[in-house]
């Protein structure tokens, strides 16, 4: 019995003292529950004091922009920006009328040598350019254009034909002629060639065997009959010439269809759907096609050559024009043509395009395509009898069986 005093007053004890340890457990778990707090507290309160400083550097930003902005207004940055855009293309249309007047006056160089006025204009021009003043250079330019206009307007106009020329609208049966054809578009002189089919082989030279994008080879029309030894030949495609300006890049060069007397063809690739007419001397026949596309890449035939536009199909006319200023101006205007197992090459004076192929259809050609022409422009037979023209890239040739 002894033994179990302690115990009880141990049991006393510990009643006394329980509900002091509860509390002081409690306190500790409340004053831990305030000090997280505090902590959370404070922890807040630095990130509020963040969010208010980064709001307050926003504030300053958003306020710089729109000063910055009200001072762009107040430039009128969109007054200041159309007006460069409108230097710019004044600067651009002033070079560009520049290139197109001096393209203009090689032309018209091929017409008549009295262009002394004209290059002092030119060169006038070309000053102010030099020294920027791009509104004087434009109206020297516009003055230019109207000059380049009236010469030949004035030359075309003092053209004759000369009495000795007799009037005659059949065309020779072999070799060359020169004479006056009555057309429903007026009266022209025709220098032409006659080659008959059963003496006469069509050929189609050119300097280069393959296509050529740039710095093409070129040679004089006599270069070219005399390299296959032929007895007449005419001028070819339209080409690039080296001498004009916007032609930097592509001088001399051609992209229409052409195969040459060694049985090579030129921009076969970028022919494949041409509608470009073209014109295909077979040995004894000749054909010409209303596309391009229309033929295919037969070796067996003499020669290809392609250009536009065609002027006579069956015996009618089929073109009457197309707006194309130059096309529209008058001046010498080359061509090939056949009227039955003869073909002609040619050129038409002081004619427009659509007149030449009105001129052509009154000598009754079946057939008949236009060829370059101005400064090009080059008729051979046993010498020149219209040219020499500028050296061109390819040619038709006739040569004897």
């Amino acid at each position: 019995m002894t033994t179990g005093k302690p115990s009880a007053r141990l049991a006393r004890t510990l009643i006394i003292f329980l509900p002091y340890c509860i509390a002081f457990a409690l306190a500790g778990i409340i004053l831990y529950g305030i000090k997280v707090y505090q902590d959370q507290k404070k922890a807040y309160e630095i990130r509020i004091t963040e969010l208010e400083t980064n709001n307050s550097e926003l504030l300053s930003s958003l306020e710089d922009v729109e000063n910055q902005l009200a001072e762009i207004k107040g430039e009128d940055q969109y007054v200041t920006n159309r007006a460069l855009e409108g230097e710019i293309k004044q600067i651009h249309d002033t070079y560009k009328s520049a290139v197109d007047r001096y393209e203009d006056l090689l032309e018209v160089k091929s017409l008549t040598s009295k262009t002394g006025k004209l290059d002092e204009d030119f060169s006038v021009a070309l000053s102010y350019l030099s020294l920027r003043n791009y509104a004087s250079a434009s109206a020297t330019l516009s003055g230019l254009s109207t000059g380049i206009a009236d010469l030949r307007t004035s030359v075309t106009a003092a053209f004759s034909i000369p009495k000795n020329v007799v009037e005659n609208n059949t065309p020779p049966a072999g070799g060359y002629s020169r004479q006056s054809v009555n057309s429903d578009a007026g009266t022209f002189m025709v220098d032409m060639v006659a080659g008959d089919l059963s003496s006469t082989r069509v050929i189609v030279d050119s300097a280069s065997d393959s296509d050529c994008a740039n710095d093409c080879p070129v040679k004089s029309l006599s270069e070219y009959v005399a390299a296959n030894g032929g007895y007449a030949g005419i001028n070819g495609s339209y080409f690039c010439p080296s001498t004009y300006p916007s032609c930097q890049g592509k001088t001399n060069s051609f992209d229409t269809l052409l195969m040459n007397v060694r049985k090579h063809y030129l921009n076969s690739n970028n022919n494949v759907y041409s509608t470009v007419p073209a014109v295909i001397f077979l040995g004894s026949s000749v054909r010409f096609v209303g596309k391009s596309l229309e033929w295919g890449r037969d070796t067996g035939n003499d020669g290809v050559l392609a250009n536009q536009p065609l002027l006579v199909s069956g015996g009618g006319v089929v073109f009457g024009g197309d707006g194309d200023p130059k096309k529209g101006s008058k001046g010498p205007r080359s061509f090939v043509a056949n009227k039955g197992n003869t073909v002609y090459i040619g050129v038409v004076h002081n004619a427009t395009v659509a007149e030449s192929a009105r001129v052509l259809k009154a000598m009754g050609m079946d057939n008949g395509l236009n060829l370059d022409s101005g400064g090009s422009t080059a008729l051979w037979h046993g010498g020149y009898k219209v040219g020499p023209g500028r050296n061109i890239p390819n040619a038709i040739v006739f040569v004897r069986r």
